[in-house]
């Protein structure tokens, strides 16, 4: 999904649990499945790490909060875009996916709002450095986590292999153009970095040859090293990969 320039290019086929095999190959396909992969493993980790974290440290809780609201935000944005620009086009291509846009519409709405909770709770954490305030930041990534799961899965079984069979390169290409970026370019450099650590040699290939050259050459002497500090902090130890 259009959140961030590696995502906006990668054709790589990318695979995610419950997904038919009948889905289509395509850019717009492979970057929906690469950020439901990436925020599905995140809020899992985030739920198991904030139920071990101590409730007034006051740099773990910085760590973990942060990450919490950048996860809200991501998907917020993710869902923004979809909402606004890509069902909208893949209506114009296949009207009769009305039906399932408008159930994804309403399944969708409800998970925003948890996930704007979660942010709250993040910043709650955040300033009373409390027990309380920490189980329900644990709470809301294990409620999130769940639903996630299980409106992803929804979305790729309904919705997915009718993006591969009737969105067109060139409206996908229109979708990514308008698609704005709310996050900083520390948070999209995480965010690559956190979209490569599951793909395979190929598909890292093709995610990072999306890239515009400065794009690429910031993060082999940047962001990559910062990506790996940030994910030693928040989980103990280095990425896979």
């Amino acid at each position: 999904m259009p959140t961030f320039p590696a995502l906006h290019h990668s054709p790589a086929r990318t695979a995610a649990a419950g997904r038919p095999d009948d889905v289509p190959t395509s850019r717009a396909v492979a970057s929906e499945l690469v950020l439901h992969r990436l925020v599905r493993r995140e809020l899992g980790l985030l739920a198991e790490l904030c139920a071990w974290a101590s409730a007034d440290d006051a740099d773990r809780t910085r760590d973990l909060t942060r990450h919490a609201d950048l996860l809200a935000r991501l998907l917020l944005h993710h869902h923004a875009v979809e909402r606004e620009l890509l069902w909208p086009a893949l209506l114009r291509a296949a009207p009769a996916a009305r039906p399932r846009v408008e159930a994804w519409h309403a399944r969708v709405a409800g998970l925003d709002s948890r996930l704007r909770g979660l942010s709250t709770a993040a910043r709650q954490w955040a300033v009373a450095a409390s027990g309380k305030a920490r189980d329900a930041v644990t709470l809301a990534c294990m409620d999130l986590a769940d639903a996630v799961d299980a409106q992803t899965a929804e979305e790729e079984r309904e919705l997915l292999p009718l993006l591969g069979a009737h969105l067109s390169p060139a409206a996908w290409a229109e979708v990514t153009r308008a698609a704005r970026c709310p996050l900083s370019r520390r948070e999209r450099s995480l965010v690559l970095g956190l979209a490569l650590e599951d793909a395979c040699a190929a598909d890292r290939a093709r995610l990072l040859a999306g890239l515009p050259a400065s794009t690429r050459l910031a993060w082999r002497l940047v962001g990559r090293r910062r990506h790996r500090a940030t994910v030693v902090r928040l989980r103990g130890e280095p990425p896979a990969r």
